[in-house]
């Protein structure tokens, strides 16, 4: 006679380089049918020395959740149209990385190359509603988006000005600023108006204009507040001074997928000069 488990059909699941399986499911199951074949594949994984293992439940197969966690799995992180679960069946220590941690955000230092204004918003919701303070347009970058055309996008939906990326001038970390519990990060980018006709984004800014840079320095919320002086303080130095950030420098992965290093704007330059220099050996 057969063994019972023999009988009982596995989830199908594609390894990674971890020891690790990720299963995704596609067709609806049964919470009890779908018991019966994670505890028998949870069995075949142990055997053969798995260590990580993911569930990925589209929203359509949630009837399955109270399973999974029954057998041992955690909530990992959700999006629109998944959940993802997680179990480490192996007696090593866990070594699943937790979900995404961090928010990135950017703000835009526009400057009228005719005027050495700066572009400034005031916003209609949020923290800095009615609190009469002009600010840089800021925004965050979505998933799968580039820094620098994440900045210039945001500066494009909050004004209507078209401006490209020049350089990074400085960043900052704040830690429980998202919900209360994700770290936002910050960038700090210059850009170069194309234009400079304001159309504001009425769902979203009050008011939009140009700005003398020490008119915006000189607002009492950022005499008040120093992480704001200071990163104002930045800004003028940029406007009035010769101060090199960070630019793109176009590179890829190991993988050959399309990847961006930031780093100090001469030397970026010079790295990408170089690119057409014939080779030489040194």
């Amino acid at each position: 006679m057969a063994n019972r488990s023999q009988q009982i059909p596995l989830l199908k699941g594609e390894t990674d380089n971890y020891d690790g399986v990720t299963v995704t499911m596609v067709e609806p199951m049964d919470p009890e049918v779908f018991t019966e074949s994670l505890r028998a594949s949870l069995s075949l994984w142990r055997d053969e020395g798995k260590k990580g293992i993911w569930i990925n439940l589209p929203l359509g197969l949630a009837n399955l959740v109270e399973a999974a966690v029954s057998e041992g799995f955690r909530y990992h992180h959700a999006e629109p149209e998944y959940l993802m679960l997680v179990s480490w069946i192996s007696n090593t220590p866990d070594t699943i990385p937790a979900n995404a941690s961090h928010v990135v955000g950017a703000g835009a230092l526009v400057i009228n190359k005719n005027t050495r204004e700066v572009l400034v918003v005031q916003e209609r919701s949020g923290f800095f509603k009615d609190k009469n303070v002009w600010k840089l347009p800021t925004g965050v970058i979505n998933e799968g988006e580039d820094i620098w055309t994440g900045v210039a996008r945001e500066v494009a939906e909050e004004t209507g000005i078209v401006a490209d990326f020049v350089e990074v001038l400085a960043f900052r970390q704040s830690h429980k600023a998202i919900l209360k519990k994700k770290t936002d990060m910050f960038f700090l980018c210059v850009l170069s108006p194309r234009s400079y006709d304001i159309t504001e984004q009425k769902s979203e800014i009050l008011e939009a204009k140009w700005m003398s840079i020490q008119e915006y320095v000189d607002q009492q919320w950022n005499k008040k507040n120093e992480m704001f002086k200071f990163m104002a303080n930045i800004c003028q130095k940029k406007c009035e001074e010769e101060y090199s950030g960070f630019s793109i420098l176009p590179t890829t992965t190991s993988s050959g997928k399309e990847s961006f290093i930031y780093c100090n704007t001469d030397h970026a330059n010079r790295l990408n000069a170089m690119r057409y220099q014939p080779s030489a050996s040194r």
